[in-house]
This record gives C-alpha cells, structure tokens and sequence, in this order.
C-alpha cells in the first residue's frame, strides 16, 4: 500500500480483538447451555443456511455484575445510556452490544430483517412489541428462569423502546420504499439520475429521518441486486426459510466510473454516510476504493474506481477525479454495463457465513465459487463465480470507439457478455472490522472482463 495510503487511514488501523471475542463467547456458551431452543436453533444455521450464530446477533443481555465494568473496558467495549438501559458497544471491532438486565437472566437477540417473518417460519406465536411499521420490533421466541432467546428487526433505530403504529408514518414508509423499489434507473445523462435519487432522499428523510430512508433504500437496493444474481436467489431462499433475510449482510459494493465518483459519495452522504478507510493496492493494481458507514442503519459501503497511485492522497471522494484515457477493471465494468447505483445495480454484496460450509452448500446448488482471495484466521473471502450479464450494443460500441477495447474484445463482449455481479462470501473472527487489501486487488484484476 501507498505510505501516505497509509497515514491518511491509522485512524481506521482495525485489528482483531480476541478478548471481546472471548467475553462474547463467554456469553454465548451459557446462553447455549441453558438453551435447547438456541443449540437447535445454530444447528438449524449451519445445516440450512451455512451461517453461524454470531452472524445473526443483535444484541446480548446480561445480568449486572455477570461480567465486570473492568472486563468490559479492558476488552475495548465503552457505556453509554440508552433508553434507559446500561449499554456496552466497542469501537473498534465487530461485536454486538451488551445490554445490563434488571433480571438475573442471559439473553440472546437474533437480528433478522423480519421478525414475523421469522415467527411464521419457525411456526411460533409469540406476541410481538412493537406497531407493523415501528423502527424496532421484538418477540422472544424462548425463555426460562435462566435465560431469554428473543428475535429483533430494526429499520435505522439503535435504542429498545418498540413504539407503536403511527398512521401517517406508516403511510410514509410504504410510499418511500415503494419509490425506491421502482426507481428510475436508466437516464440519458447519468448525472440527472443521482440528482433523482438524492431528491428521492431528501424527500423521504424529511419524513422519516434519514436511518430509516438509509435502511428502505438498501432494501430496495438489494433487491435490485438480487434480481441480477442467481446466487443471491439461490442463498436468499436458504435464507428466507428461516426467516432471516439478509440480516447477516457485512457491506455493500458500487463500482463508479471516475466521473460520476463524487456523485455517488455525495448521495450517500445525503443518506447519512460518513468516509471511513480509503484503498489502494499500488501502482500495478488502477484502482483505489472509500469505504463508508452508515452507524445509525447499520451499512457499510465498498466504493470502487479506478484511481492513479498521485491521487490516493488526495480526497478523491469529495474533489473529483478526471476522466482517463485508459480504463481499469473497475471503469470498464461501468462503461459495459453502467454506474452501479444506476441501471446496473450493485458489483456485489458481501454477508456474513461460515466460510467452507456455506460455498460447500452453494456447490451442492450449482453456486461454485472463486479461489478465495483472503485467508487469514480472522478474515475469509471468496466471490461466487460471476453472473455473466448480456451487453447493450451501443455501450461495446462505444466502448470500442473510445479506445477501451479492441475488436476481438468487443466480439467477444457481444457474443459471450461479461461478468456483472457477484455473492461475496465472508467470514469475521476475533471482531476484525477491517479488509484485506491486496487480496482485494488481486480479485479485482481477476474479475476484469477483458481478462475473461
């Protein structure tokens, strides 16, 4: 990596934390042992879905003085008041929160994108808190004298108070997801179709706040994806038998050209995202990446573009980038098939999965993955094998007029298509937060459709 790569992200310098890791556990063991319902519940995971149950928490409660305020402090976690409740979060990896109960019980909160959805498919009639349309809704599923299981979805809300129904916002919320669900995608000039989108936004934050727009938004987005990638469909389903939905997502991924880069962070911005770690592989790989996160909604955004090595410097997010006269990987995807938060729809989400067991599952579908491309003990990545998407002749055309590609490039680009869009499988230990970046850039190189 560029050394001045490096300066500009020692703030964001993620390490694994394996005594939060280790105090998670901890947790997470009693709550097993007491538990018959959850033992069978992470059975059911890794069986059905090639999940694991830290994939899915929300949250954890634990009694006051279960675990020590200097345990939680030496292992990195912090207190803050929230709703009422004593609540532990750590800044510097990937972990739930730890709630202090005002019982002596354990509880274990399973995240997923609908709790009823849940409830119907595990056949449970538990009674939820919660209004139809509320930002947080709960149920607990099992419970004893030792320890609760409860289901939560969340819609941009961090606290753990479950309000009731409200008419007029309902209303709003399903008039903004329906907006984002069909919004338009396709413009002459792609820069009217950001201005569209971050109108769509500002609208809908103006009447829902902008983490529950954030939250709508990438619903709508994933299903876009979604549309586009069989192994996506293929793995929803698994999914959505439990009732989970895409509640284990880690980060979503847009490739942009270098034109309309700026455009794209100032949407997210409107949605609420700030400016994490930049990437960039060195002067060999052409391209660099702003990761984004949006804490409030709980995403995270991989932002490609081509990039030269002066530029990584630079705050390529917000300044600009001129147009080149060479494209990279990433610049030729979108000159094949568009800007990604456009008509093309994202490069790729990544979720969370137990490693092996979740490719070994998408085989035995027909879902064949990619050589991974990190393999350290807290960090595992690999990319399904490309949905290969057929490509509008103008876009070869013009491609071939600019200089891009040659002529048997563009031959083969109309008669076989090229790769569009990608699962990524991941798999965190220890908390790590971070990304592997040269791995990053050797999949990036693998995926160009010129090398394809």
């Amino acid at each position: 990596m560029h050394d001045q790569g490096i300066a500009f992200n020692r703030d964001f310098d993620w390490q694994p934390q394996p005594l939060a890791a280790e105090l998670v556990r901890r947790v997470v063991d009693v709550v097993l042992e007491h538990s018959d319902y959850l033992r069978d519940f992470e059975d059911r995971l890794g069986r059905e879905t090639g999940t694991r149950l830290t994939d899915f928490m929300d949250h954890l409660g634990v009694p006051g003085g279960f675990i020590t305020d200097s345990e939680l402090e030496s292992a990195g976690f912090s207190v803050t008041s929230l709703d009422g409740k004593l609540v532990w979060s750590h800044g510097g990896g990937h972990f739930p929160r730890i709630c202090i109960r005002d019982d002596n019980r354990l509880e274990f909160a399973v995240k997923v994108e609908s709790v009823v959805d849940f409830l119907h498919a595990s056949g449970s009639s538990s009674e939820v808190s919660g209004g139809v349309i509320s930002p947080f809704r709960t149920a607990e599923v099992w419970s004893s004298d030792d320890a609760i299981v409860s289901v939560v979805e969340r819609h941009g809300y961090q606290g753990f108070y479950p309000e009731e129904d409200c008419e007029e916002r309902a209303a709003n919320v399903l008039r903004h997801l329906d907006l984002f669900r069909r919004r338009q995608r396709h413009f002459k000039d792609d820069r009217d179709g950001f201005d569209y989108a971050a109108t769509l936004v500002r609208s809908a934050s103006e009447q829902i706040g902008v983490n529950w727009t954030c939250d709508l938004f990438f619903k709508a987005e994933r299903e876009y994806w979604q549309s586009r990638n069989l192994a996506a469909r293929v793995q929803k389903a698994r999914q959505d038998a439990l009732g989970l939905g895409w509640a284990n997502h880690d980060h979503h991924t847009y490739r942009s050209s270098r034109e309309y880069f700026s455009s794209l962070v100032a949407v997210l911005e409107i949605l609420g995202f700030s400016c994490r770690e930049r990437f960039y592989a060195g002067r060999e790989a052409g391209w660099g990446a702003q990761v984004l996160e949006q804490k409030g909604a709980g995403i995270t955004i991989f932002a490609d573009v081509d990039l030269r090595p002066e530029e990584v410097t630079e705050d390529f997010a917000h300044e600009g980038l001129e147009v080149q006269s060479e494209l990279g990987t990433v610049g030729l995807w979108c000159k094949l098939h568009g800007e990604a938060f456009l008509g093309a729809g994202m490069h790729h989400l990544e979720g969370e999965f137990n490693f092996d067991l979740v490719r070994e599952h998408l085989a035995g579908e027909g879902i064949e993955s990619m050589a991974p491309f990190t393999d350290f003990e807290y960090l595992k990545q690999a990319f399904t094998v490309g949905e290969v998407w057929e490509i509008d002749a103008s876009r070869v055309s013009a491609a071939l007029e600019g200089g891009y590609i040659t002529e048997a490039q563009a031959e083969q680009f109309m008669e076989q298509g090229a790769i569009g869009s990608h699962l990524e499988v991941l798999q965190r230990d220890d908390g790590y937060k971070g990304f592997n970046q040269t791995g990053i850039s050797e999949i990036i190189a693998r995926t160009d459709p010129r090398r394809n």
